[in-house]
């Protein structure tokens, strides 16, 4: 068995409980979700203290693939050994994940201003879009430059106008339609 986690904890009380849900328990079933998930957490923790907010994702990735494979468990089998290889692939799955994740992320820091593309990029992309509202009619470039530019609701920049609110929502509607249709490919 694993260290940390005493055979007859997982073999005894769980196991029980485990062979009681398998028969139709529902309450032996939350009970022994419950004892796997408070035993996964300090697995999970141990193995990946360097990521201890990735713990309470792993536990429920590792409940569900249990809830859904409970029906394969064969229980002349130990559960503690089914339940913990369940986990370990669970847990090198995260750390591949993790790891395909850092490999392709490079801290800002390091790299030089002139290599910071996003700022380029988005200062292109704000002149594209100042460009594609001064097509529109003054009412809808207003409409869509306050509510959602600027971020005021409707109601602020209904005050803001002296535009109604239901007149408001329909420059919006059709501005933001007269712009879907401007970039949609021909």
């Amino acid at each position: 068995m694993l260290p940390g986690f005493p055979p007859d904890a997982i073999e005894g009380q769980i196991r029980a409980l485990w062979l009681c849900a398998q028969a139709g328990d529902d309450q032996a079933y939350h009970a022994a979700l419950g004892l796997v998930a408070a035993r996964l957490r300090s697995f999970f923790a141990s193995r990946w203290p360097a990521m201890p907010d990735n713990v309470e994702d792993l536990v429920q990735e590792t409940l569900l693939a249990l809830h859904l494979q409970r029906a394969r468990y064969d229980p002349r089998l130990p559960l503690g050994g089914w339940v913990f290889a369940i986990a370990r692939h669970k847990l090198v799955d995260a750390w591949r994940r993790h790891g395909r994740r850092e490999a392709l992320h490079e801290p800002l820091d390091s790299l030089a201003e002139a290599a910071q593309p996003a700022l380029a990029a988005e200062a292109c992309a704000g002149r594209d879009v100042l460009r594609l509202l001064a097509t529109l009619p003054a009412a809808q470039h207003r409409a869509i430059v306050l509510t959602k530019l600027s971020g005021l609701t409707m109601a602020e920049a209904s005050a803001r106008t002296g535009v109604s609110v239901s007149a408001l929502k329909v420059q919006v509607h059709r501005g933001l339609k007269t712009l879907a249709a401007a970039i949609r490919p021909a």
